[in-house]
């Protein structure tokens, strides 16, 4: 029987000194308040940012063991030079960074750049680094998912109306695909590594703070607005992640607010949308994946 979520606080995660763990966009939003928990209850933090130099603003201010390394998830090359650039052994890779764009571009490496940043540049970090990960992979979804229609025949949107939010489901989709493959590839191997699958809830972040276009800039405005009084602060958004971590979770799991329409509440199994549930599209997305990036998980 799983713990009674009511009761859980930042204080299960009892004393992680000694543990090495990497969170990707450790600067704002849910990954800082990831980033203040783990290190506050002693875990030494990578954190894996685009901005070093605010990256650095926000290490000074966290009391605990930090330290700054940079990465452009929208850039193989940066993400190869950031796997690199790691030394030693990771406890656990928490891939929460991600982005809504306000109009469609693609990557250094032609990639849609919602699929790219949201799931490509994860799962190509993931496989660089897996063989010295030696204990968990959690990979920050969304609920957006259950809107989503899956475009294997066109995972890049080229031919597809593009829409910001469509794009960020079938992000969000692709990666709760990729989870569930994941997991059936890590128990087949009798991996002592596990993977879940977090929906941090609504969140007050700077996810999509900016556009160019006034209409898109006003709509956000307003969102922001909203979200400062009525959402998850930064620290709340993170608890799934740490509760993830804290707990005995079977793996494979997928962790969110038991609230209504999943935007607040206290942590808990979730459901998934048939789509995200099935394991012959899981597959053909990790392939979809693997050739694009060039990565695979030695396993």
């Amino acid at each position: 029987m799983l713990p009674d979520v009511t009761q859980w606080s930042p204080a299960r995660l009892g004393n992680l000194t000694g543990k090495r763990i990497i969170v990707t966009g450790a600067t704002n939003g849910v990954g800082l308040g990831t980033t203040r928990a783990l290190a506050k209850a002693g875990a030494h933090v990578i954190m894996a940012v685009r901005n070093t130099e605010l990256g650095a603003q926000r290490a000074a201010d966290i009391a605990g063991s930090t330290e700054v390394l940079k990465v452009d998830l929208a850039d193989l090359d940066s993400v190869r030079a950031f796997a690199d650039s790691v030394d030693g052994d990771i406890d656990i890779l928490i891939n929460n960074a991600g982005v809504l764009t306000d109009q469609r571009h693609e990557t250094v490496d032609g990639f849609e750049a919602t699929l790219g940043t949201n799931m490509l540049g994860p799962f190509a970090l993931t496989n660089l680094l897996f063989g010295r990960v030696r204990s968990q992979i959690i990979n920050v979804a969304s609920d957006g998912h259950r809107q989503a229609t899956l475009r294997l025949d066109d995972m890049h949107l080229r031919r597809t109306k593009w829409t910001a939010l469509f794009a960020y489901g079938h992000s969000k989709l692709a990666m709760m695909l990729w989870g569930l493959e994941l997991d059936r590839r890590l128990r087949v191997a009798n991996s002592e590594v596990v993977t879940h699958l977090i929906h941090p809830g609504w969140v007050a972040s700077n996810l999509a703070q900016t556009s160019d276009k006034p209409l898109m800039a006003a709509a956000y405005k307003v969102v922001d607005g909203l979200a400062q009084r009525l959402a998850n602060d930064v620290d709340e958004g993170a608890v799934p992640t740490l509760y993830s971590i804290s707990e005995p979770i079977p793996p494979g799991s997928y962790i969110g607010p038991n609230g209504r329409f999943g935007l607040r509440g206290t942590p808990t199994l979730l459901g998934r949308s048939p789509d995200a549930c099935d394991y012959d599209d899981a597959a053909r997305v990790v392939q979809f994946a693997e050739k694009e990036t060039g990565t695979t998980l030695p396993i």
